[in-house]
């Protein structure tokens, strides 16, 4: 399906009461709940024309003066360089910056990261998840203390059982030397949630294209979404008597933060996540998000390859540092190993417009990068989201990502067919979208790493992997009941187009 979308992120925005979600509307860069802001961070001086580019060289060595010398005759200030993987952050108000450089000796590729100037456009998003509260905190609170040792909110989330994290936490709730990095829209590390497996070290503030790490910068402001504290409280909320349960809820999480107050995620803030967590000891990443402003970015476009290679790099280098990249598939019900699809959100930070991609050749970064863990949603009946993209020899895993509860509805005390998290300001509420479902899968692979603490990156995918539970295509698929056929799946039991290898198994990541 390829049905024109608002601009958008992985996750959905949900009326977060616990009654029936009447509508799913498009979340990032909504108002998020009063939480802690960090000062502003310091930003590169730019000209109100200038854009943002990546140069990439070959890896290894410093910027030459004759290169520096030939990105300044091209109008370009250098902004940081990443010299072990050759990427060079640059920002110029030249409109041939790009073409000039291109043709300097030692230049493989650059391209502009965005196509609106410093700073870039307003968001275009609307809505904002509900918190939780009143009858519906009294009533889960009443259902944990039924059940024993949950925490208060955790009978709310059916998302536990489906993948076995509620047997998982009897065996262990994994490792405080395991650090699962939220790269992301910041991470309010002072909800008490999430406060007590926070890693300050290993966070950080990537926004501007070089890391700032002023103590608190990797926060959301009040004004910016909630969505990057939302998911490191599914990952990792502490099992301590307050709130609600994570996936892996005795790991550590870390916040760094890529996302522009706007709500934009440009190549050179991912770039630097990615660099900021191989350097510093992360065992999972997880990211919930495109990279701006391409959906998919095709290598016959000089820019958009820049960025594709960038992109790569940076993710590459954080597995080879040892990190698991995890990476959520996208909520369009696209089928992402198709031979075209109509793309109608594209630049995002400028005017849109429709045009025809082959996703085999125009790429959803970081989602179809080699190496990344690409994963699919659930809702809690176990189908596929409604929204989810799928693709056989794409989607490697599935999740609970949440769906409308008229179409999954979960077995009671939850009542919600979404997904319960954190959010900033000490609140819990409802978010769905594949967005919910990478992190779960960053929690899996979290505890995987836990149990097998001396396993390299590509053994705990492969663990990942062997010990999902396998799933086999839902066919016919007509999740409304509408009689028409909503997305079609191909591939065997242990390897299809909606759920990969099939569904994430934490029991079996601290049993094996």
């Amino acid at each position: 399906m390829t049905a024109p979308h608002p601009r958008h992120r992985r996750a959905l925005a949900i009326p977060a009461g616990l009654a029936v979600a009447a509508s799913l509307a498009f979340l990032p860069g909504t108002p998020a709940a009063a939480a802690p802001a960090a000062e502003a961070a310091p930003s590169t001086a730019a000209d109100a024309t200038s854009l943002s580019y990546v140069v990439n060289v070959a890896a290894g060595h410093r910027p030459s003066a004759t290169l520096r010398r030939a990105i300044a005759k091209a109008g370009g200030t250098i902004v940081t360089s990443y010299d072990r993987i050759g990427v060079i952050v640059v920002h110029s108000a030249s409109p041939d910056f790009a073409k000039a450089v291109r043709k300097v000796r030692g230049v493989q590729s650059a391209g502009a990261t965005r196509t609106a100037p410093l700073p870039s456009a307003a968001t275009t998003d609307t809505g904002a998840p509900q918190v939780l509260g009143g009858k519906d905190l009294a009533a889960a609170k009443a259902a944990a203390e039924a059940a024993g040792d949950q925490d208060p909110l955790e009978s709310l989330q059916w998302d536990l059982p489906a993948i076995k994290a509620d047997k998982a936490h009897e065996k262990s709730l994994g490792s405080k030397k395991v650090t699962v990095a939220v790269i992301d829209t910041g991470v309010d590390d002072t909800h008490p949630d999430i406060a007590p497996n926070f890693d300050r070290q290993a966070s950080v503030n990537c926004v501007a294209g070089k890391p700032d790490t002023t103590d608190g910068a990797w926060r959301p402001s009040a004004a910016e979404s909630p969505h990057g504290t939302h998911v490191a409280g599914e990952i990792a909320a502490a099992k301590n008597g307050v709130g609600m349960t994570g996936v892996a809820p005795g790991v550590k999480v870390a916040g760094i933060k890529v996302s522009n107050p706007d709500g934009f995620f440009y190549t050179e803030a991912v770039v630097c996540g990615f660099m900021w967590a191989a350097e510093h000891g992360v065992d999972v990443t997880n990211n919930s998000y495109y990279t701006d402003p391409w959906y998919f970015n095709c290598k016959d476009d000089p820019d958009q390859k820049a960025l594709v290679e960038a992109v790569s790099r940076a993710s590459r280098y954080a597995e080879k540092k040892g990190a698991v990249n995890v990476a959520a598939a996208g909520n369009e019900n696209y089928d992402l190993a198709s031979d075209e699809i109509t793309d109608p959100s594209s630049p995002n930070d400028t005017t849109p417009g429709d045009r025809t991609v082959d996703p085999s050749k125009c790429l959803d970064i970081p989602t179809q990068l080699p190496g990344v863990v690409t994963v699919a949603a659930t809702g809690a009946k176990g189908l596929k989201s409604s929204f989810s993209n799928y693709g056989r020899g794409i989607i490697d895993i599935a999740a609970p990502g949440g769906d409308s509860t008229a179409y999954q509805t979960p077995q009671p005390p939850a009542t919600s067919g979404l997904i319960l998290g954190t959010l900033p300001g000490g609140k819990w509420g409802y978010m769905a979208g594949t967005s919910m479902a990478s992190p779960h899968v960053a929690g899996v692979a979290a505890l995987i790493k836990s149990t097998h603490p001396h396993a390299s990156a590509a053994t705990v995918k492969a663990l990942l992997y062997a010990e999902a539970d396998a799933t086999a295509c839902t066919d016919p698929y007509d999740i409304d009941g509408d009689g028409k056929v909503d997305a079609v799946c191909e591939g065997p039991k242990n390897r299809n187009g909606f759920y990969g290898w099939g569904m994430a198994d934490a029991l079996d990541a601290v049993t094996w």
